[in-house]
Order: structure tokens, then C-alpha cells, then sequence
């Protein structure tokens, strides 16, 4: 006896969730064993035009950028291409409060912070999942490229990398909690970039040679200093007063900054003073609003400590355990010692030295092609 279900799928209006749509539209879900219906659903994240004019911000919103309106359209029209139920569900106002405020507030405290894993973390999976059970869909299906398999002998769900390791975005995945993961489905983690826009060509998808986003959702042109002065004035708020100094490793007095937003650890460009070699921010200090550079190869650090983990392929990490570690997107996976620091904290030693690691990113730990856990650098 087969089993009916209903998955949602994840409609951003790009190449990858449309696929995900028509191959579970034309063929079923195989991994329910049984026959599927499939709902189309679109978060609605921010108003592309909502700081328009404001500080340089352009009038039109730029092509290339996540979650526009044009996106909703797109998917709109891939559903009804498809002959599928199609919803947008208005969620500006939660985005707002779990991702751009904690943005602003992190970049004006100093750290860097990474949008698209608070995004994934905070409102995607979850939102999604909400909307999908009171609509009656058992599991959403996305077009993230990762594998996500259950371990009968561990007794937990695995993420793992996909096939097609330049699409590979587990690393903006690692907050999924047993819960997610057990009613998520990833289609396209065992194909390739290339086999994806083929399947769209096949089920006619008329985005099928549709460019992959590039930029942060509400950050115009990827300027994030222009869009903190717009913001904050939209809100009615000033700009916090962080001036402060900016020293040489060497502790010499380079001369004053405008303040700590304006930096990020490892940026060359925009530093402010002249220097016969090139100059890099190695550290910013949020109570003394100092801001230390130097030299490219003091850049490098054998050592980071990570908090508010989430463990995905263990329940908790008892032991020292040696792991590769990404603390970028696009950061090679480092060899590293990770050993339990504290509460809700871990510390992680490499075998060899990093370059910026950067307050306020992620740091990924893999096991070969699992994901093992994550966490916020400090």
C-alpha cells in the first residue's frame, strides 16, 4: 500500500528550486515511497525598493539580488507552468528582526556577520516548515546542493556535501536541528550544476539559463556601509559614535578612523593611512574602538573559539575530535583539533596556520563529507 504526501517546495524564482519543483512534480518522491503532491511556496523577505534613494541607494533595484520581485515572479510562472498550488507567504517583518537588525547591530559592534546562515537558521527552515504543516504538507523539498541521509546506527539525520563541491552550501546549513533536517528533502544533492540547468531545459522551464544570485537580498550593490547609514536613518536613529584609533601591530599610532563598522578583519582597501607596503586589519577592539593593522602574513592565527553550536552528526561534542574546519564559504577546509572550551563553547586548533579568521562568521566542522557541527566565530 503506497502512502500519499504533500511536500512544499521552496520557490526563491531561481534555476535550482524550480528544478526541485519539476522533478518532484513529474516524478514523484521516491524517498516517501509513494506517490506526492506538490505546493509551490515563496517567502516574501524584504522590499527591494523600501530604502530607494537613501544615502546613494538606487532608485531601481539591481538584477542578480535573491528574493526580489522578480524572483516571485518567476516562480509564480514555474508553478503555473507546472500546474501546481502556489503561495506567497509575507515574512518582512520577522526577516527584519532575525536578520537585518542582528546584521546592523553585529557589523556596528564590530564583527562580520554572515546573513544568509541567520537567514537559514532562524526563519527559512522554520518558517517554511510552519507554513508547511498548516497547509498539510508533510516535509519541504529546497534547492540547497547538500545530501541529507538518517543513520539508522547513530539514529540521527547527517548532512553531508554534494557531489558538485562548487555548489556546495552546507556550509550556510549547519543550524538545522534533528527536527528540519528529518522533514527536509535537498533533490540536488547528488547532481551537478551543468545536469540541473539540463532538467530545467527538459521540463521547459523558461528560467532555465537564469543567472545565479550574487549579492545579500537587502544589501544594494553589496555596499553594507551605505546600507547601515540608510537603515539607521529610516529608523530614526544615529549612527554610534565608535571613532576611535588605528595602531600598527607594533602598537605605533597610525593616526584615527571614523569608526569600527567601517572595518572588517583582513580588509586592505578604505584603511585611511598610506603605507610603502600593503596594510590589513588584524583585529577591532568594540570597548577601546581600536582597530589594529599589519602585515598580510599576521593575517594568519593557529586558533578559534566558536559559541552558540549546533551538533548535527553527534548530539554533543564530549571529547577532542579531529575535524576540517570552514570559516568561510569559500574557504578550503582546514585540518583542526576541536575540544569542548566551556558551556556552548568549543576551541579549534589548527594543524596549520588560518588566514582572517573572522569575529562574527561561521565556523563549519566536517568529518570527511559530514557535516558535524557549527558555530559563531567570537
Amino acid at each position: 500500500m503506497t502512502q500519499h504526501t504533500t511536500i512544499a517546495v521552496a520557490m526563491s524564482g531561481g534555476v535550482d528550486s524550480s528544478t526541485v519543483a519539476a522533478m518532484l512534480a513529474h516524478q514523484g518522491d521516491t524517498q516517501a515511497r509513494g506517490s506526492a503532491s506538490v505546493i509551490g511556496l515563496t517567502l516574501q523577505l524584504w522590499d527591494q525598493t523600501r530604502l530607494a534613494g537613501r544615502h546613494g541607494i538606487p532608485d531601481a533595484p539591481k538584477a542578480g539580488r535573491c528574493c526580489s520581485l522578480d524572483d516571485v515572479y518567476d516562480a509564480r510562472r514555474v508553478a503555473e507552468h507546472l500546474g501546481i498550488p502556489y503561495y506567497v507567504v509575507n515574512q518582512q517583518e520577522r526577516f527584519e528582526r532575525d536578520v537585518v537588525r542582528p546584521f546592523v547591530d553585529e557589523y556596528l559592534a564590530g564583527r562580520t556577520p554572515i546573513p544568509c546562515s541567520l537567514c537559514n537558521n532562524h526563519l527559512k527552515f522554520d518558517q517554511l516548515l510552519l507554513t508547511a504543516r498548516s497547509i498539510g504538507a508533510g516535509r519541504i523539498a529546497t534547492g540547497h546542493y547538500a545530501v541529507n541521509e538518517f543513520d539508522p546506527a547513530r539514529g540521527r539525520w547527517i548532512l553531508k556535501r554534494p557531489t558538485d563541491l562548487a555548489k556546495d552550501q552546507t556550509y550556510f546549513l549547519f543550524g538545522l536541528t534533528q527536527k528540519q533536517l528529518s522533514r527536509t528533502l535537498f533533490p540536488l544533492g547528488r547532481l551537478t550544476k551543468p545536469e540541473v540547468r539540463e532538467i530545467a531545459r527538459a521540463h521547459g522551464l523558461a528560467l532555465a539559463e537564469k543567472p545565479d544570485s550574487q549579492e545579500i537580498c537587502f544589501i544594494p550593490g553589496g555596499d553594507y556601509k551605505q546600507f547601515l547609514t540608510a537603515y539607521l536613518e529610516e529608523q530614526g536613529e544615529q549612527v554610534p559614535e565608535t571613532a576611535g584609533e588605528l595602531v600598527a601591530s607594533s602598537g605605533e599610532f597610525l593616526g584615527r578612523h571614523d569608526g569600527i563598522f567601517n572595518f572588517t578583519v583582513g580588509q586592505r582597501k578604505g584603511l585611511g593611512v598610506s603605507s610603502p607596503s600593503p596594510l590589513y586589519v588584524l583585529n577591532i577592539d568594540p570597548a577601546s574602538h581600536r582597530v589594529t593593522v599589519g602585515a598580510d602574513a599576521e593575517l594568519a592565527t593557529r586558533s578559534l573559539r566558536g559559541r552558540r553550536l549546533n551538533w548535527i552528526s553527534i548530539p554533543v561534542l564530549t571529547a577532542p575530535m579531529r575535524v576540517k574546519i570552514k570559516i568561510r564559504h569559500r574557504h578550503e577546509p582546514a585540518w583542526a583539533k576541536l575540544e569542548p572550551a566551556g558551556p556552548d563553547e568549543v576551541l579549534a586548533t589548527f594543524d596549520e596556520p588560518q588566514r582572517a579568521v573572522t569575529p562574527g562568521q561561521s565556523a563549519v566542522f566536517y568529518d570527511g563529507d559530514e557535516v558535524v557541527g557549527g558555530g559563531w566565530i567570537v
